[in-house]
């Protein structure tokens, strides 16, 4: 499958060569999402090397996509409540714990991207000293940041209820695998 933006009808920029889904359970202190997978799609993206950000903030957009910003991943457990996130890999590489302390590890690369349904955990365990994402959100949704500490719970287990399914896929649209695995 080869991604296309649906404003523009751009070259593609995307196509998917590998999707896992993991559904992570509550440990205890981290919920996840009781109902959506994690996914991982491995060098969906074929980047430039002269400002890749861009490309990526670009495909986003024209997937219904938005509140874009540039940086890494945080070395401590962090999930949100409230929206929906997804982190592309532009620079470098990582190793990231997703799902809270007792979660899965991954090491991820350049053109790689996580699709982190609502209430799942993560952090990053250590990376290239080049190491940065795009992160963004569905649009509409404003993302919360919650630790795993005592007290945050019941009101973040009612918040993750309540967030909508994004209307597209930020990667590939509205045919895209999120739609499919993320389906009501």
């Amino acid at each position: 499958m080869k991604a296309k933006s649906e404003s523009t009808g751009d070259p593609p920029s995307a196509v998917l060569n590998r999707v896992e889904a993991h559904l992570l359970k509550d440990d205890g202190s981290i919920p996840n999402n009781p109902k959506l997978p994690l996914l991982i799609y491995e060098r969906a993206l074929k980047l430039p090397d002269t400002d890749p950000a861009s490309v990526i903030e670009q495909l986003f957009s024209a997937n219904c996509w938005g509140g874009t910003w540039r940086n890494g991943i945080y070395s401590y457990h962090h999930y949100h409540s409230t929206a929906h996130e997804v982190l592309a890999v532009y620079c470098g590489h990582a190793k990231v714990q997703l799902g809270g302390p007792k979660g899965i590890s991954f090491t991820i690369q350049r053109g790689d991207v996580l699709l982190l349904p609502a209430g799942t955990g993560h952090k990053k365990l250590g990376s290239s000293n080049d190491f940065a994402v795009v992160g963004g959100y569905p649009r509409g949704q404003d993302w919360d940041m919650c630790y795993g500490k005592a007290g945050e719970r019941p009101q973040t287990d009612e918040n993750i209820a309540r967030v909508a399914l994004p209307k597209a896929d930020p990667i590939f649209g509205r045919q895209g695998p999120l739609m499919q695995h993320w389906s009501a």
